[in-house]
């Protein structure tokens, strides 16, 4: 028990001399050089630390006895970091159980015929648990200036950019290519050549994160359409399916209220068949393909709900064992160039039925009422051809009475004056029957439109009066049997 408490004493005073040392460097921008590390020199300083735990616990006796249990939980911790690197938790656990080590080796009596090789092992690794120390010191930092920082969602990024994009053209549509690191990675010139499509996709992103930036990098541009792929950073970080789904839910119905298009393309599928050239690409440990099946299946049907596109990545990208396809990926997450080329003409045939041919929908496209003035030049001339028949109509009205009056006029003279020279018998009475037809054939002259139809009936009933009054008796006869 009295070498453990030893232990512990020499631990602890180890922990506050290296915390104070790497305080001091960190402060300084100088020292060993762990201030400079990035991902991929902490993950080899890790794998070096452990190489050199295992070599000099043989040159001590019974170190390698009583480190065992050190040595173990080291080896648990690099295989951690290989797969998610920069893991604050799991780069704390190698750096304790290393300074662990170096205490136990410490307390113990070393041989006085050490050799020199295992002592400069020993220098070697009493300096790489102190770069380590920095580097862990440094990642603390970075995690909480990330927790602080003001612009979250990495809004800076694309800032400058969108500031100098001109507005959208009617007659090229614009597309916004919204995304993680998948989108990000993908060269769209390369593959959409002669298209305004715009890539809006920062590494690493989640749902939540895109939803933050969704108006300054999409809404703001005033696409035709938006195609968004996400959710795969969700599951690796252990988002809940809900939220992931709440989070595309409310950036489909934002674009929507926009007249923003939203397409929403399934999560790639993962595998694990480059795990051996690095552990960190045994992808399905971090993003279950169950997890990636059941947000698919409900994007789908979300989709088919609201008359959204749905963009079937995942089917054309699978094996038959479900994993994603062994040479369309280089690390089982993001495609490689045949993985794109795969990708691109299902995102070409989604875009195509919003805004088919390259050219603006006629759906809720605003820009399709430039031809309608084409369209309402040629509607006119069917106006004035209507207009034209009822002026036309008029005029002869107008004109052509005075023709029929005339006409009309001159039969009803005739046989007026053919009985006001025939009844010299009777002069009382012709002339009362002369004088009542003349005022009523004058009568209908200046009338237009009504005189047509009265001098038809006056000359009837002319003609009737003098007839009656040669027959009386005979007329009467028939005007009973009218």
């Amino acid at each position: 028990m009295r070498w453990i408490a030893a232990v512990l004493v020499i631990l602890g005073a180890g922990w506050a001399t290296a915390q104070q040392s790497s305080t001091s460097t960190a402060n300084s921008g100088g020292g060993t050089g762990g201030a400079t590390l990035n991902a991929k020199d902490s993950e080899q300083l890790a794998r070096r630390i452990t190489q050199l735990m295992e070599s000099t616990a043989v040159m001590v006796p019974g170190l390698t006895r009583s480190t065992a249990t050190i040595a173990e939980s080291s080896r648990q911790a690099l295989a951690g970091l290989q797969t998610t690197p920069q893991n604050s938790g799991l780069t704390y656990s190698l750096l304790a159980e290393a300074r662990a080590y170096l205490a136990v080796a410490d307390a113990l009596p070393k041989p006085v015929s050490l050799p020199e090789t295992a002592r400069q092992q020993f220098a070697e690794l009493r300096d790489s648990v102190e770069r380590l120390g920095i580097y862990f010191e440094l990642l603390l930092d970075q995690k909480e200036r990330q927790l602080r920082n003001p612009d979250r969602d990495n809004l800076r990024r694309y800032a400058d950019a969108n500031e100098k994009l001109s507005p959208p053209s009617p007659a090229m549509p614009r597309v916004v290519f919204f995304g993680d690191s998948i989108t990000d990675g993908w060269r769209l010139n390369e593959y959409f050549t002669g298209r305004e499509y715009i890539n809006r996709g920062i590494s690493g992103q989640v749902t939540g994160e895109m939803l933050g930036r969704l108006k300054a990098d999409v809404l703001d541009l005033h696409p035709r359409a938006m195609l968004i792929l996400a959710g795969t950073n969700d599951i690796a970080r252990g988002v809940p399916v809900k939220t992931i789904e709440n989070n595309l839910e409310m950036i489909g119905e934002l674009a929507n209220l926009q007249h923003i298009r939203p397409l929403f393309a399934s999560i790639l599928p993962v595998s694990d068949y480059h795990k051996d050239s690095n552990p960190r690409f045994e992808m399905t440990r971090t993003r279950p393909p169950a997890a990636i099946i059941e947000i698919n299946n409900w994007m789908q049907n979300y989709c088919r709900q609201h008359n959204y596109t749905y963009v079937d990545y995942y089917n054309a990208l699978k094996d038959n064992t479900g994993m994603l396809l062994a040479d369309a990926s280089d690390d089982g997450l993001h495609p490689n160039g045949k993985g794109y080329r795969i990708m691109a003409p299902i995102a070409m045939d989604a875009i195509n039925r919003v805004v088919p041919g390259g050219m603006v929908s006629t759906e809720t496209r605003p820009a399709v009422r430039r031809p309608v003035p084409v369209v309402t030049s040629a509607v006119p001339p069917p106006a004035p051809v209507v207009t034209q028949p009822a002026v036309a109509t008029q005029p002869p009205i107008t004109k052509t009475e005075p023709t029929p009056v005339p006409a009309i006029t001159a039969p009803a003279i005739a046989p007026v004056t053919a009985p006001v020279t025939a009844p010299p018998t009777s002069p009382t009475v012709s002339t009362t029957q002369a004088a009542k037809p003349v005022p009523e054939v004058a009568k209908p002259a200046p009338a237009a439109t009504p005189a047509a139809s009265r001098p038809t009936t006056q000359p009837s009933v002319s003609t009737y009066s003098l007839a009656e009054q040669q027959k009386p008796e005979k007329k009467k006869k028939k005007n009973t049997l009218f």
